[in-house]
């Protein structure tokens, strides 16, 4: 019974399972679709890290070297389109770049497919995402952050106002979103953090139903973003963004005051939770894993147990089992790493008792 496991999904949690794996001994069969590793924060162009500022693109780069490893087996631009088999002798087919497809045997699956950005035009078009150039996402803003720029869309100068709006396709009942996507007020106060050290005259606000900061992200980035850099909080409900000339016209309620709010920005930025990404929702069919309610990958063994799926030998490390940051899903990774190995020691132990 080989020592393999197969790790689906080529981003941080992928590439930490599969680094922990070789270290620990065993092979490890790497699948991404991309034709580069690095997963949501390099196909989305992550300027910085949260709550610490580090490059992302650097910490990507210690996370990718680590897999050139004699005991890590890529195979980059691929798919897995079908499973069959059971713990310990799972027969997996991989579909490469050129469609050739191939055969891989693995004693156990680790699956780290990752999320999608929720697509605020779902979002009834109350913020007119695809209607003004100057509503962007927070993905979008990423991308001129890690350009060390950031300008009006429309015009390529840099703005006087800038405003977040939280939320934006989370805790929605409406759109069956009911899940806070944890990580978005952290990002929205790093991006606001950046913009005003990029754009030091212009005014940043951040429009929030409540500011879920956790751990030490309170002191690490919350209160140094209002102290240090004047960014405003203002709890309050958008409910729509219009054109006013050349700026845009936000109106909606401010809720600790219990007064209508219209107020002109030059740039909005929409703070777009969590889903589940189609390679997500793909795996779970074929290795017929149980999808939680919101099409997340299911944990039946949670709060001990955060890994394992509802099938023996196949575990889910990062925000494929829901909204995590970073620092869960490389937890996340090495616990589903160890589980990995040990379910194919387990059952070769147990072989050999019986013979």
């Amino acid at each position: 019974m080989p020592e393999s496991v197969l790790v689906v999904g080529g981003g941080p949690a992928g590439l930490e399972a599969a680094h922990a794996l070789a270290e620990l001994g065993a092979r490890a069969i790497l699948v991404e679709r991309r034709p580069v590793l690095g997963g949501t924060p390099d196909e989305s162009n992550y300027a910085a890290l949260t709550p610490h500022l580090g490059s992302a693109q650097e910490a990507l780069d210690r996370l990718r070297a680590r897999v050139d490893h004699p005991n890590v087996e890529l195979h980059l631009g691929s798919t897995v389109t079908a499973c069959t088999g059971s713990v310990g002798d799972f027969r997996v087919t991989v579909a490469g770049p050129d469609g050739a497809t191939r055969q891989v045997e693995a004693g156990a699956i680790v699956v780290a497919t990752g999320f999608s950005h929720f697509d605020p035009g779902r979002e009834t078009q109350v913020y007119g995402y695809y209607e003004f150039p100057d509503v962007i996402t927070l993905p979008d803003a990423e991308k001129m952050l890690s350009e060390h720029r950031f300008v009006r869309p429309s015009t390529g100068e840099p703005p006087r106002s800038v405003a977040f709006i939280q939320c934006v396709g989370s805790r929605d009942r409406r759109l069956g979103n009911e899940y806070c996507s944890k990580v978005c007020c952290g990002v929205a106060s790093k991006e606001a953090i950046e913009i005003r050290r990029l754009v030091p005259e212009a005014k940043v606000y951040i429009f929030y139903i409540d500011m879920r900061m956790y751990g030490y992200w309170e002191n690490e980035i919350y209160w140094p973003a209002q102290e240090q850099y004047n960014v405003n909080y203002i709890r309050g409900i958008v409910t729509e963004i219009v054109q006013r000339g050349d700026r845009l016209l936000m109106k909606g309620e401010d809720t600790t005051m219990g007064r209508p709010l219209e107020v002109l920005m030059d740039v909005i930025v929409l703070s777009v939770g969590m889903e589940p990404s189609r390679g997500t929702r793909e795996i779970a069919g074929i290795l017929g894993l149980e999808a939680n309610k919101y099409g997340f990958i299911r944990t039946p063994g949670e709060p001990m147990d955060p890994v394992s799926t509802s099938v023996p030998g196949i575990y889910v490390a990062g925000a494929a089992a829901g909204p995590k940051d970073l620092e869960d899903s490389m937890n996340m990774a090495g616990a589903a790493a160890v589980k990995a190995l040990g379910a194919i020691r387990s059952g070769a132990a147990a072989g050999a008792a019986g013979r």
